[in-house]
């Protein structure tokens, strides 16, 4: 074959090409913008969303038996938790609100204000591969005053 032969041009199988190439493309952005969305908007590297995502799960069901009173089913999620805890300074905690959410060496720190506080929030810290819960460290918080 030379370079007369050359086989003429389909335009309607490049345009088709291009149409597959770009909605890919679009599926892609849209799978990548939904999943950041559903982890909860975190402001950290796409690798950690699922941190975020399983962290923001774990607290919002061991709050929410703590709300109805259901302490054997968060004894199961974490421990040293009732309304006589010497680390509850809240009281009867009838409802929660995740406020910020960072990764923190190899756990998720979880800022929660509790009851409708817009203050002195609880932190707790998510391990994603023990997949439990605790308190955070002394003198380890997040700063929501931003």
């Amino acid at each position: 074959m030379t370079l007369m032969d050359a086989p003429v041009f389909d335009e309607a199988r490049d345009r088709r090409r291009q149409r597959v190439l770009y909605s890919a493309g679009g599926l892609l952005l849209v799978l990548f913008v939904s999943w950041w969305v559903v982890a909860g908007r975190p402001v950290d590297w796409p690798w950690n969303w699922n941190s975020h995502l399983m962290g923001r799960m774990a607290i919002n069901s061991f709050l929410t038996a703590v709300e109805k009173d259901d302490l054997p089913k968060a004894y199961g999620i974490q421990d040293d938790w009732s309304s006589t805890s010497p680390d509850n300074e809240y009281g009867v905690i009838q409802s929660h609100q995740i406020a910020a959410a960072r990764m923190y060496g190899n756990g998720l720190l979880v800022a929660v204000l509790i009851n409708g506080r817009k203050s002195k929030a609880l932190n707790l810290v998510y391990d994603p591969k023990a997949h439990t819960l605790s308190f955070s460290p002394p003198g380890v918080e997040l700063n929501l005053e931003m």
